[in-house]
């Protein structure tokens, strides 16, 4: 076996973290830990899935959830397609697989959600088999060791990447070899200020090498990141609030929310919040004075979300715009699955709430 991969796996033996899902070869937990970490730090999928198995520990408990709780238990991870689609998959492989995820490469592939690393992931891990991954992390240290000086966002240069991952993998010890790139990745060849000295590989890295440790990979630079305001109503009736569930397809698809949307331009944010109200949702209301006004930044753009208290005026609530719609008592808005945004208006509702039930008393 070449001195890269040697060197690679020995040092992972001796300095891999100590991670849930590298206690079992189920390949049901090692694909949920997989899709969670898909653009999320380690540290912050851990109590996820610690807290996903515990209702969802097979694919047979998951496949049965109604989404609602699927949602729910995925509240604050982001990205919510995942899980989605990792409710779909269970959905799949229960009803074409027997509950059985399939071991062949093709056939994850065309599951909900699954793509080529993810694929790859699963197959090396949980099942032994000889397939690469390219991730973020790995990206970066191939980038480093073989010193690639192309732009890593481009094409070519993914293609060129992924054939070179290919070409290392090292027979029968995929699993742990793919781990170990991964985990390099992650705790020595760091994005910025990487330990060089304490890298296993550091004496063949043409990045060291050359002195471009800093510098490589090379990424083209970010456009400037739009940011929107967002009206959103908090409609009162009766003592509840009328709460709105986005259509399933699209950003935070099959999230519950406080119905609203994006400001145009020469609106008012109330005339924003009135006419996103009665153009999802068929109704008039009144609105009143800002509730919260929340930051929250997504991938590629970020938010200022504006929530007003509403009172209900007229019309028959309908599904215009929206998958489906409730009205609750404040205390139950904590059953529903909401977007980040919405959590800081939902903690003052119920505060006020709370407020209100301690003066009555």
């Amino acid at each position: 076996m070449p001195a890269f991969q040697t060197l690679l796996l020995r040092w992972y033996d001796t300095h891999q973290r100590d991670l849930p899902w590298r206690q079992s070869k189920d390949p049901y937990r090692i694909l949920v830990s997989e899709i969670m970490l898909q653009q999320t730090q380690v540290q912050t999928v851990i109590p996820y899935y610690q807290r996903w198995l515990k209702p969802f520990p097979s694919f047979a408990a998951l496949a049965k959830a109604p989404l609602n709780p699927v949602l729910k238990q995925w509240e604050g991870l982001g990205y919510y397609s995942r899980a989605r689609n990792l409710h779909k998959l269970a959905q799949t492989v229960m009803a074409q697989y027997r509950g059985q995820l399939p071991a062949t490469f093709d056939e994850l592939k065309a599951l909900p959600g699954i793509g080529r690393y993810t694929a790859g992931a699963v197959l090396s891990i949980a099942f032994g088999q000889d397939y690469s991954v390219v991730d973020g992390n790995v990206m970066r240290v191939l980038a480093r060791y073989f010193g690639i000086r192309e732009d890593i966002t481009l094409a070519a240069t993914q293609k060129h990447v992924w054939g070179l991952a290919e070409r290392l993998v090292p027979h029968g010890k995929a699993g742990d070899y793919n781990q170990a790139l991964m985990e390099l990745g992650a705790t020595i060849c760091t994005s910025r200020s990487p330990l060089c000295p304490k890298c296993p590989v550091r004496q063949s890295c043409k990045a060291l090498q050359k002195g471009l440790q800093n510098d490589l990979p090379v990424k083209k630079k970010k456009q400037p990141v739009p940011h929107f305001h967002i009206g959103a109503g908090v409609i009162w009736h009766q003592g509840k609030i009328l709460i709105s569930q986005r259509p399933l397809k699209g950003l935070l698809g099959g999230l519950w929310e406080f119905p609203g949307g994006k400001q145009e331009r020469g609106e008012s944010l109330r005339e924003t919040v009135r006419r996103e109200i009665e153009e999802e949702l068929g109704i008039r209301v009144n609105v009143g004075r800002k509730l919260a006004e929340v930051d929250h930044a997504y991938s590629h753009f970020k938010i200022t979300l504006h929530a007003h208290d509403c009172a209900y005026e007229s019309g028959k609530v309908q599904s215009l715009g929206v998958m489906n719609w409730r009205w609750v008592k404040p205390q139950e808005l904590r059953k529903f699955a909401f977007p980040a945004a919405n959590q800081p208006v939902i903690r003052k509702l119920l505060d006020r709430a709370q407020s209100v039930r301690a003066d009555g008393s």
